[in-house]
């Protein structure tokens, strides 16, 4: 379970964010400070892996805390300024959200949170490809549902359809599997493959013709 800090000013916004982290399967809102100084005191007594952190605190700037966090954290504000948005990536925010958002607009980004999270867990070496792939998922709600010209029912078919395959699965078997084109689950494939949803290697059969084969990377 991800344990979160909601540092917000206003009771109610925070409430809100809340219930919005409440909503999302791994995440529980350990506590919430409505001042630097509280969340300060908090996470020198209490674990937090994530803080969600507003600019506007009343004691000082949330980017002030957020250069002294040792902790993972995401921008919750109504601040969108240039200056701002530079600061909080230069002092380690992982993501950015304006107010006002939606409960599914915060669900995406942590949902992708997670998914980052699960590739950095523990202390093995990670290859070039991994850490591609962290910084792709971390980011993966900032993109549109759907890339242009692909519709986002079927990127969700094919997703799950490759989610929940026993193993490694070609375009011509999920193609089978989802009524639809040869052609154009290799397309969705493809997108998943490219963005680090999926992983696709070349399997060479009898005939010396690589076969595509696609795998499921991103934690259910």
């Amino acid at each position: 379970m991800i344990a979160v800090l909601v540092v917000e000013d206003d009771f109610r916004v925070a409430k809100v964010h809340v219930d919005f982290t409440h909503r999302v399967d791994g995440f529980t809102v350990t506590a919430t400070a409505r001042t630097a100084a509280e969340a300060r005191a908090i996470l020198a007594t209490t674990p937090i892996d994530l803080v969600l952190l507003d600019t506007f605190l009343p004691d000082e700037s949330g980017l002030d805390l957020l250069r002294d966090l040792t902790v993972d954290a995401i921008m919750l504000t109504a601040a969108s300024d240039a200056a701002t948005v530079r600061t909080a990536y230069a002092r380690g925010a992982l993501n950015f959200l304006v107010k006002p958002f939606t409960a599914e607009q915060l669900g995406e980004r942590l949902s992708a949170y997670k998914h980052y999270r699960s590739v950095l867990s523990g202390d093995r070496t990670l290859t070039q490809d991994e850490i591609d792939r962290c910084w792709r998922l971390l980011h993966d709600a900032d993109r549109p549902a759907a890339p242009k010209g692909q519709s986002a029912v079927t990127v969700r078919l094919v997703s799950t359809a490759l989610r929940h395959a026993p193993g490694p699965r070609t375009a011509a078997e999920i193609a089978d599997e989802l009524g639809i084109s040869r052609a154009t689950a290799q397309r969705y494939l493809a997108a998943l493959a490219r963005d680090g949803t999926a992983e696709m290697r070349l399997r060479y059969g009898a005939t010396g013709r690589p076969e595509h084969r696609y795998r499921w990377l991103a934690p259910s």
